[in-house]
């Protein structure tokens, strides 16, 4: 193989490797606590309308 076949071959690998690193760590990011209670909140709200829509359907 031509030697720009191995330089486009080796950006190619180092731009995937790059994006799943930055993928990696964009994924640690911290929530405050504010918006966990948010999070919680909805979660439950979801959870009790799903249970009220399985009761209804028996």
């Amino acid at each position: 193989m031509p030697t720009v076949g191995w330089i486009a071959l080796l950006a190619a690998l180092a731009l995937m490797l790059g994006g799943l690193f930055m993928l990696r760590d964009s994924g640690k990011m911290p929530i405050s606590k504010e918006k966990k209670k948010k999070i919680e909140a909805r979660k439950a709200e979801i959870e009790a309308e799903e249970s009220a829509e399985d009761r209804e359907t028996w």
